[in-house]
């Protein structure tokens, strides 16, 4: 399939290149930032980039959006497309209906709508992922599209499901959860560990268990220790007084540790 990219972040990075890897084209891409579209096209076999949202005489079948959420309508407004040209969005909370709704009222030409989401953290420089093991959320305006992402989506992936857009909803919240959230406490570890001359490395082994525990079992909470689950009132009031002088730490420390007892 020849493909568009729309967008040249940490999601188009490696999603650009898992589509080549498969065996599709891609013919251009699109960034508000050109130096970034240069740098993706780059890594790409003969892609080039394109200067607009003008995409009407593109060879083009898919056009994926890769870009943030609140840009969507922005770039809606302003993309042209080929007649009958399938676009996805790569969101985890818009619905497909608002991209259909957009579809319908910015394009000149009929065009197909779909949402082609790899439940995953990307980050731009990083390794290639192992596209293979990443969920893939699927959903589209038809049947015909709905057949043609998923047949995509296997190219890429062994883990690819139908999922609509409210089922999405609730994963991207519980994804934030799981990594974005997770990820925030660990770089306040981190600051933590730093503040007082000491190494984090010590920490990795720890952290490293905590996550292979979590993903064993049944359900995460069953293997949850520490002072709170403990329900160790002296050790929780020496945290608390040594984050005294840290009050934003000291609200979170209170409010997750309340949350773990609530659990008991």
């Amino acid at each position: 399939m020849k493909l568009s990219f729309i967008g040249a972040g940490n999601l188009a990075w490696h999603l650009a290149m898992a589509f080549e890897n498969a065996g599709n084209f891609i013919c251009e891409v699109y960034s508000r930032d050109e130096k970034n579209a240069r740098r993706l096209v780059s890594m790409l076999y003969d892609a080039r980039v394109n200067p607009d949202l003008n995409f009407a005489e593109s060879e083009s079948e898919l056009f994926v959006l890769a870009i943030p959420d609140d840009a969507i309508e922005d770039v809606a407004a302003q993309l042209v497309l080929p007649e009958n040209a399938l676009v996805v969005h790569t969101s985890g909370s818009k619905s497909l209906e608002i991209l259909r709704r957009l579809m319908d009222i910015y394009s000149d030409v009929p065009v197909r709508t779909g949402v082609f989401y790899p439940l995953q953290t990307f980050s731009k420089g990083t390794n290639a992922l192992h596209f293979e093991e990443i969920p893939l959320c699927i959903e589209a305006s038809d049947k015909e599209t709905e057949t043609q992402l998923v047949a995509l989506g296997q190219e890429l992936s062994k883990i690819v499901y139908l999922v609509n857009s409210h089922e999405r909803k609730v994963l991207h919240v519980a994804a934030v959860f799981a990594c974005n959230f997770t990820n925030y406490l660990l770089g306040i570890a981190k600051d933590l560990t730093d503040s007082e001359n000491l190494e984090f490395d010590l920490l990795k082994p720890l952290i490293e268990e905590t996550f292979q525990k979590a993903l064993d079992a049944r359900h995460p909470a069953l293997v949850q220790t520490g002072p709170a689950r403990r329900g160790d009132v002296n050790t929780l009031s020496l945290h608390l007084d040594y984050l005294s002088d840290k009050p934003e730490l000291l609200r979170l420390y209170k409010m997750l540790s309340d949350g773990i007892q609530q659990r008991r």
